[in-house]
């Protein structure tokens, strides 16, 4: 598979595991993310496997999303897939006490760094004609739960231009799609709590939810469907859970 992916969030989750389960298959690999460290030890590990370069910005700097997309070496610059991860969750307040602070955070991420990074990417998919576009999206961009609000507004953001980046593409040979989880153990809930580990781990306990490997397995299948074949827009949940709210917790 010499076809080159570029993943944001690539530093933890469901970033990792799918650059882990890319380097395998094949696949040249750009990894994106705000930690450095993680990075270079990511970029050892799965040089191994497959060429890598790492790109070190935050999605939410403008300047540096172009900027360090701008410098890849010519053999990273052609970019195949784009895995459009990175995203969090800041909080968990009813909206009359929110943090203004966690709402930006959620929107420049979720929203704004997913646009500054596709609108960096998708110039040279429509030149050549090519290329596939994965939106890590959520649950939350399907249903609206309490205390998600803002999360649930960022994610329903992703849900619309999702389609509309695949209407508006439509015509450039280029496949738009998007996986959205339910409940995956990841860093997660321990960013959305702030670091408070009790409450994160409550998240998970009583079930078995979905771990970023199973997620990182769709997206690889998800992207080596025959081309004429796209995956416009698909919904994954652990056995265990039903919607955001309704999750058969057995302890």
């Amino acid at each position: 598979m010499n076809k080159t992916a570029l993943i944001t969030g690539a530093t933890s989750g469901i970033g990792k595991s799918t650059a882990i389960r890319f380097a395998v298959e094949g696949f040249r690999l750009i990894l994106c993310g705000r930690r450095l460290e993680r990075l270079e030890q990511l970029k050892k590990e799965l040089s191994v496997e497959t060429e890598v370069h790492i790109l070190n910005f935050d999605v939410r700097n403008r300047e540096d999303v172009f900027s360090e997309i701008a410098s890849l070496p010519p053999e990273f610059s052609n970019i195949d897939i784009l895995v459009n991860n990175a995203g969090n969750a800041h909080g968990l307040d009813p909206i009359q006490e929110g943090s203004i602070e966690d709402w930006e955070a959620m929107m420049d991420i979720n929203v704004k760094g997913l646009l500054y990074v596709s609108k960096a990417v998708i110039p040279k998919m429509i030149e050549k004609q090519s290329g596939h576009i994965i939106n890590i999206g959520s649950t939350a961009g399907k249903e609206v739960y309490p205390k998600g609000n803002v999360y649930c507004a960022s994610k329903h953001a992703v849900d619309a231009i999702n389609q509309g980046m695949r209407i508006d593409l439509n015509g450039n040979g280029i496949r738009v799609g998007a996986v959205n989880p339910g409940l995956v153990q990841t860093e997660f809930s321990e960013v959305r709590f702030k670091g408070d580990s009790d409450k994160a781990d409550k998240v998970y306990q009583g079930f078995q939810a979905l771990k970023p490997e199973d997620i990182a397995d769709i997206i690889h299948f998800v992207v080596t469907r025959p081309y004429h074949v796209n995956i416009a827009d698909l919904v994954v949940l652990p056995t265990a859970q039903a919607t955001s709210t309704i999750v058969d917790k057995k302890a």
